[in-house]
């Protein structure tokens, strides 16, 4: 839940490099917060209005982490735009996204050797 709340206090933070565990955990937990809202919605008997919400709310910082994970493979924040292809941009999209971390790059220190230094 950290990584969830690390990202919602960076909502608008488009510079700097996100490790893959802050990507997926703030990912993993916008999907099961958005299915528990599917399901509440369905309960009351909403056409997704809690859902359009949260999404609207989650959007931009989605946009960010996003950057900040390209930016740790090495990448520009612009690669997001592969996501407008039809399947196959996602799918390159999602490629570049699993990548490791490279090593100190134009964007930064690498994020996971600055948290193993400070354990």
């Amino acid at each position: 839940m950290e990584w969830y709340v690390k990202v919602l206090k960076n909502y608008a933070v488009f510079q700097g490099r996100a490790r893959r565990k802050e990507y997926w955990m703030f990912t993993l937990f916008s999907i099961i917060i958005s299915i528990i809202l599917t399901i509440i919605d369905g309960l009351i008997g909403l056409t997704n209005v809690l859902t359009s919400i949260y999404s609207l709310i989650v959007l931009l910082p989605s946009l960010a982490v996003c950057a900040r994970r390209l930016h740790d493979t090495g990448r520009s924040g612009w690669w997001i735009l592969l996501a407008l292809i039809p399947v196959i941009g996602a799918i390159i999209l999602l490629v570049f996204l699993c990548g490791d971390s490279q090593g100190e790059n134009q964007y930064g220190p690498n994020p996971k050797a600055a948290e193993a230094s400070r354990m």
